[in-house]
């Protein structure tokens, strides 16, 4: 696999997902908007393995996965405008997207990827040897009993089941690490996981452990698991507060902090001593939030192209074919008459 042609596909999810941001910016889209950039190496690496009759199951984050799927982008788009002509008919927005042809659903439900990749799991093993299941979740939702009851039943049932574990360090505004016990890795190998620790920011990286996670699950060698770390450039949503506040500090920053701040010593309220600390634990994810948020070792698609510097050409042309693509499918949405 050449590293151009996941960076294509990792432009391509790029691509769309900022199609849908100035959509949301512009209001047409409604309600919070969570992205995927930030991801795509992890939804390039993956999808390039997948065939028909194998299903993935996705979180809110899906559009990456499912663009590179081969979804059709323009009844995305429909959707997430509130089109009847929708691929859900309008009512799942962007969070709750299910194409039929490509065994692909995704869901605003914290780890309810898990069990839904077990039951297509469940049903290749059966119906479709060879065939497997995939669930795609964030370290947070790792924390969800269901998916814990999940691992735990792919385990002893053998199945052809792919975790697809992003971590990016958040639990929406709190870091994982600090309501996580112990060790992901270490979890999963506890249920009899086969296990893979990957920087989920190399898409050459994220290609080579899927193609032995899904050759391992394809010849019936039980369910794997793998890590894969990676980057939330957008924050949890997009217009996130905390990314406000960490990119301009002097601006939007002061105002959500000044507030914080004055409450903080107000006369009323709980201990001055507590109200300090907690000052105090914002102040470190604030630091925090900033240090994700720059350097190309943040972003697949920069990571990729310092590598591609020589192809600095071929990389010209990839921007160009895919803005083509994601906009002429941005402006069939868009149209009525039809």
């Amino acid at each position: 696999m050449e590293l151009i042609d996941l960076y294509r596909a990792m432009y391509r999810a790029r691509a769309f997902e900022l199609a849908l941001a100035e959509l949301w910016r512009q209001g047409l889209i409604t309600g919070e908007l969570h992205l995927g950039t930030g991801e795509e190496a992890i939804a390039a690496g993956v999808t390039i393995h997948m065939k028909d009759g194998d299903g993935i199951a996705l979180d809110h984050r899906g559009t990456p996965f499912l663009t590179l799927l081969g979804v059709d982008t323009g009844l995305m788009l429909r959707e997430m405008l509130g089109r009847e002509d929708g691929l859900c008919g309008g009512r799942g927005g962007h969070m709750h997207l299910l194409s039929f042809a490509h065994l692909a659903a995704s869901s605003g439900i914290v780890g309810a990827a898990a069990p839904l990749a077990a039951g297509f799991a469940l049903a290749a093993k059966r119906l479709r040897p060879g065939c497997v299941g995939v669930a795609v979740f964030g370290e947070g939702a790792a924390n969800q009993g269901m998916v814990m009851e999940t691992q735990n039943l792919a385990a002893a049932w053998s199945l052809p089941l792919i975790f697809i574990c992003k971590d990016n360090g958040w639990a929406i505004a709190t870091r994982s690490s600090e309501v996580t016990g112990g060790d992901l890795i270490k979890r999963a190998e506890g249920f009899g996981l086969a296990v893979q620790d990957v920087d989920g920011l190399d898409a050459i990286a994220v290609w080579r452990a899927a193609a032995r996670a899904f050759e391992q699950a394809r010849r019936g060698s039980g369910p794997q698991f793998l890590r894969l770390t990676c980057a939330r450039l957008d924050g949890h949503f997009l217009g996130d507060p905390l990314l406000r506040s960490a990119r301009r500090p002097m601006a939007e920053g002061r105002e959500n902090l000044g507030k914080v701040v004055s409450a903080a010593f107000s006369l009323k309220g709980g201990r001055l001593k507590d109200r300090v600390e907690g000052l105090g634990a914002m102040m470190k994810i604030l630091g925090e939030a900033r240090k994700d948020l720059y350097g190309s070792e943040s972003d697949p698609l920069a990571r990729a192209r310092l590598a591609l510097k020589k192809q600095a050409d071929e990389v010209t042309r990839v921007h160009e074919e895919e803005d083509r693509i994601i906009g002429e499918a941005v402006e069939r949405a868009l149209r009525r008459e039809d």
